[in-house]
């Protein structure tokens, strides 16, 4: 299938979802949750095929369905006749394959913006079969861990509709891109869903824009059909270094630009998601990551053009409760 028969495709599902009340404009009527513009409900398909839609504005936050269609609202919201998919009429206009994650536990709609992180040096088996569990209980995006754990992750997660993200490069991405491929590679044969690579810090500082372009590329060839985002590590970048970074990443098909590993010194920014999002353009994801340690943060970051959170708060930001600790 080309790239304009997938485009029809994608755009009969959307207006048999919309003639059926699936997708909604206007004010977003989660507790807690942010906002969305009213517009025009559009799509666009990205490099590695992956679908996104939203309202006319980025600023905005997506409107309800955007990057997964079939997810419901909070859990508080039991009555909403949106939660229930007929999974009949979304096959019908070409999907192949239907997906839904329903909450157990009541969280805000920020939940559907977050990857639960956890990659500490010292996780335990234990503790990635309780960030799993607490991911498919909120309905997070996806969990993100360390390769080692990808196949764990994705045995907890089957048929959840939550997404295993690992990471590449990591932490440092000074690693050559044959070896970065070869990660993306192996993590994908053991169930993951979504790649964020480190970028070549040192060839940007350097100006070699060109390697770190070669360094994403060669990740991107590996990944097609998947999702790769790759992690500039803003703390350690000026302002035009972080322009010619998500220009690069652009550039070579990423499908999502994100801010940090977390071990860099600093985090995320409301004003680095702002620069990074004006860079980008609209279509492209942003993800936050580093320092997201309560919902206030968490929805000035989506307010910013976040469309991705990176976080080991998860459960605190969605329930609006104190964060233990300090972590990612």
């Amino acid at each position: 299938m080309n790239e304009a028969q997938l485009r029809t495709v994608v755009e009969d599902v959307v207006k048999a979802l919309d003639a059926k009340g699936f997708l909604k404009t206007g004010k977003c009527e989660c507790e807690g949750g942010p906002k969305a513009l009213k517009g025009e409900i559009k799509t666009s398909v990205g490099s590695a095929g992956k679908i996104f839609s939203g309202a006319s504005s980025w600023g905005a936050a997506p409107v309800k369905g955007q990057f997964s269609i079939l997810q419901p609202k909070a859990a508080h919201q039991d009555d909403d006749e949106d939660a229930h998919v007929d999974a009949a009429v979304i096959q019908a206009a070409g999907a192949s394959r239907v997906s839904v994650c329903r909450p157990t536990k009541k969280g805000t709609d920020t939940a559907r913006y977050v990857d639960h992180t956890m990659l500490k040096p010292n996780a335990t088996q234990e503790e990635i079969g309780k960030l799993c569990e607490e991911a498919k209980n909120f309905c997070f995006a996806s969990v993100c861990v360390n390769p080692s754990y990808v196949a764990l992750a994705a045995q907890h997660l089957r048929g959840s509709g939550v997404k295993v993200c690992t990471v590449v490069g990591f932490p440092l991405g000074s690693t050559t891109p044959t070896v970065k491929a070869i990660e993306a590679r192996d993590a994908m044969a053991n169930g993951a869903d979504e790649i964020d690579m480190v970028i070549n810090i040192g060839a940007l500082k350097s100006g070699n824009d060109m390697m770190v372009y070669e360094d994403i590329k060669a990740v991107r060839e590996a990944t097609r059909g998947k999702v790769l985002k790759t992690i500039l590590e803003t703390s350690l970048l000026s302002n035009e270094e972080k322009v010619r970074a998500c220009a690069a990443a652009k550039k070579a098909g990423a499908d999502f630009v994100k801010t940090s590993t977390g071990f860099g010194g600093g985090g995320a920014t409301v004003e680095d998601i702002r620069l990074m999002r004006e860079t980008v353009g609209p279509l492209m994801g942003v993800k936050a990551s580093g320092g997201i340690r309560d919902a206030k943060t968490a929805t000035d970051m989506i307010a910013a053009g976040a469309t991705r959170l990176g976080t080991s708060a998860s459960v605190a930001i969605v329930t609006d409760a104190k964060s233990e600790g300090k972590g990612y």
